[in-house]
């Protein structure tokens, strides 16, 4: 059975939510505050976590990064009535895997939930055992990137995306194919996520500051490519 964490103060949003996940198989816990939320993550592993960022008693970034600390295996999706992107990237870089905003479309919020478990928050398959651009090295069955020697610290969904495009660098990759291969092959809704996510991972890339570093470029109205580093 799959176990979902609900975190949501407002008692109309948490009890629609409620009602149509437990209506579709879920098996939920729905606490109405960031000190409850922390407190059942303590107690149990969740297989998916929906955060609201608009708690009255935390901030909603630090509950997500503490969850995320507590549940390091657990998809988390935020939803917030932030639409300011700022918020959202904080959010993401606490360690959501992705997010919603409200209000929340039923519809929408369960193909999200499906495809996540589905996929699980470290969704793309490892291509090789190790990729190298430049200085860029990926051990893809440790998990971990390294640049000029020195480790980066990615989130799994960097990970993936940056796996996904070293494993062919120099090549577009289209926006369909980075979705399906890192989130899932029936997304649902917006793929904004993928730009954050992206934006998130080309400060980690270049605040690295190594001479000679790949960078990710924008092909508009197609996708992304990991440049090979310039001889």
């Amino acid at each position: 059975m799959v176990r979902l964490l609900l975190v949501e103060d407002d008692e109309t949003i948490g009890g629609v939510l409620d009602s149509s996940l437990r209506r579709h198989g879920f098996t939920v816990r729905w606490e109405r505050s960031g000190h409850g939320g922390l407190a059942a993550a303590a107690g149990q592993d969740f297989d998916l976590v929906l955060l609201d960022l608009g708690l009255p008693d935390l901030d909603g970034v630090e509950v997500c990064r503490r969850l995320r600390a507590g549940q390091p295996q657990a998809v988390l999706v935020i939803l917030t009535a932030r639409h300011d992107e700022m918020d959202v990237i904080v959010g993401l870089e606490a360690g959501a895997d992705d997010y919603l905003t409200k209000p929340v479309r039923l519809g929408e919020l369960l193909a999200r939930v499906r495809a996540h478990l589905r996929r699980g928050p470290a969704g793309a398959a490892p291509l090789s055992s190790e990729i190298e651009v430049g200085p860029l090295r990926i051990d893809v069955g440790a998990r971990r990137v390294y640049l000029g020697g020195a480790e980066v610290s990615l989130r799994a969904k960097e990970f993936d995306l940056l796996t996904r495009l070293a494993a062919s660098p120099g090549t577009a990759v289209s926006r369909d194919s980075l979705m399906t291969d890192v989130w899932d092959a029936h997304w649902y809704g917006s793929t904004k996520t993928l730009d954050v996510h992206i934006a998130s991972l080309r400060r980690k890339l270049t605040g690295a500051a190594v001479r000679g570093a790949p960078r990710i470029s924008t092909l508009r109205g197609h996708g992304y490519r990991l440049e090979r580093p310039q001889e």
